[in-house]
């Protein structure tokens, strides 16, 4: 049922259709007291198959969501195109201080067995058996990352910013080598069972203005939506309320919003189009009380977000109470409309 309800919600709504939200999320709802449940701990459930399909498959047995997502961090693309990735602890997600090269005028080798190295092939074998194990009880969502995220990984983000405002030319060329890593990833997962994806790229507004989300990434984004053959649901951290009128035309079936774009500017410049999402990781998932929580998702119910749940990776010291009662609250109105 968890799994339809989701996929549903990725649906435009016919007029009179009734409104039946699911809840879950695009990125991480991983936190440490959810490692602890699951007996699966970062870094390990982000190297292990079995590890990484045990921590996801928590988020629907333990939180209570429609969906499972096992990509929890940014670097899993990055690293099988040579990123030196340090894979975390169990209180810090991973990170790479060092650009795969050193100058924008290199041009990146998306390497032939690209699908198979081990960061890449983590992913797919946890989907695979997330798919086995969930069935229909919930949706199985991947994660991959666009390639306006993976210019950062390759050149690093000052350099790439930098050749945005000095050489569009040459990160036209960048962005476009760098696309097929991004569908090669997405037909993996998509070949491993993933029921929808979340596509995410980094262009928020204070990394990307408006023009140049237009001029750079609607067109890679409408290819995105269009090549690929499950639903994809489009985050991007951060205030996007300049974008949102230019993401609903991308053909993505969703956007997962930020809370910084603010739930009124959000829903004027989405005019219907499915969102997911929009509570406060700060204010709610993490430091909310039970009654603070509730009213958040009442707020959310009342402007018919189709997906409730967080905004992004949730804070890893965050408590599962709000997580649990966010999905209770969801699960509640269902029973009763």
């Amino acid at each position: 049922m968890s799994k339809k309800i989701f996929l549903d919600a990725l649906k435009p709504r016919a007029p009179g259709e009734p409104y039946i939200p699911a809840t879950g999320s695009a990125t991480s709802v991983v936190s440490m007291p959810l490692m602890e449940k699951a007996n699966a701990w970062f870094p390990e459930a982000h190297l292990d198959a079995a590890k990484m399909a045990d921590l996801a498959e928590a988020g629907h047995t333990v939180l209570g969501f429609d969906n499972v997502m096992p990509v929890y961090s940014t670097w899993h693309e990055a690293a099988a195109l040579g990123a030196d990735v340090n894979w975390g602890e169990p209180n810090r997600m991973p990170n790479c201080h060092t650009p795969v090269l050193a100058s924008i005028e290199e041009d990146v080798a998306i390497p032939a067995d690209f699908e198979s190295r081990p960061a890449m092939r983590v992913v797919t074998q946890a989907l695979s058996m997330l798919k086995k194990r969930l069935g229909n009880d919930a949706a199985v969502t991947g994660k991959f990352f666009g390639p306006w995220t993976l210019a950062y990984d390759v050149y690093g983000i000052e350099n790439f910013l930098i050749a945005t405002l000095e050489n569009p030319g040459r990160v036209k060329k960048i962005l476009r080598a760098l696309l097929p890593a991004s569908i090669r990833s997405a037909n993996a997962q998509i070949d491993a069972g993933a029921d929808a994806l979340a596509l995410c790229d980094h262009c928020t507004r204070d990394l990307c203005s408006p023009d140049a989300y237009r001029d750079y990434l609607f067109e890679i984004h409408c290819e995105l939506a269009q090549t690929l053959r499950v639903p994809l649901i489009l985050h991007i951290c951060g205030d996007t309320s300049d974008r949102i009128r230019h993401i609903r035309e991308t053909g993505v079936a969703m956007f997962h919003f930020d809370s910084k774009t603010g739930l009124e500017n959000t829903l004027r410049e989405a005019r219907g189009f499915p969102l997911m999402g929009g509570t406060s990781n700060l204010h709610i998932v993490r430091s909310g009380t039970p009654e603070s929580t509730r009213a958040d998702v009442e707020e959310k119910l009342a402007a018919h977000i189709a997906v409730i749940g967080p905004e992004c990776a949730v804070p890893l010291d965050s408590p599962l109470e709000n997580m649990q009662t966010i999905s209770r609250a969801v699960k509640q109105f269902r029973a009763t409309t």
